[in-house]
């Protein structure tokens, strides 16, 4: 079994920062890419930012430069340090991970999603 658990969200004032973590667990032999996708009310789901693990990042346009995503592959955790909150920001934030376990194919993984809220 291979899980992801996401922590960090939480209400933040416009301006300010979060940092969500995202930690894979389980059964697990490689992992590749991980990101975070965000999906608003009434709105799809849409991705944030994406690290390779290589450590190459691409970020969603309306997040280039508030936002920074890392991750730490002895932990197997990835990370989204968010600044500058914008209201529009808000949205439940979900982990993405291309995983490889010990038995079986590579599959894309989510955590369970974390409510991050930007309001004054």
């Amino acid at each position: 079994q291979v899980q992801l658990v996401e922590s960090g969200g939480g209400l933040v004032q416009p301006g300010g920062s979060l940092r969500l973590s995202c930690a894979a667990s389980g059964s697990i032999f490689s992992i590749n890419a991980m990101g975070w996708y965000r999906q608003a009310p009434g709105k799809e789901r849409e991705l944030v930012a994406v690290i390779t693990s290589g450590g190459s990042t691409n970020y969603a346009d309306s997040v280039k430069g508030r936002f920074t995503i890392s991750r730490d592959n002895a932990k197997n955790t990835v990370y989204l340090q968010m600044n500058s909150l914008k209201p529009e920001d808000t949205a439940v934030y979900y982990c993405n991970a291309d995983i490889t376990p010990l038995l079986g194919l590579v599959y894309d993984y989510w955590g369970q999603g974390t409510q991050v809220t930007v309001s004054s």
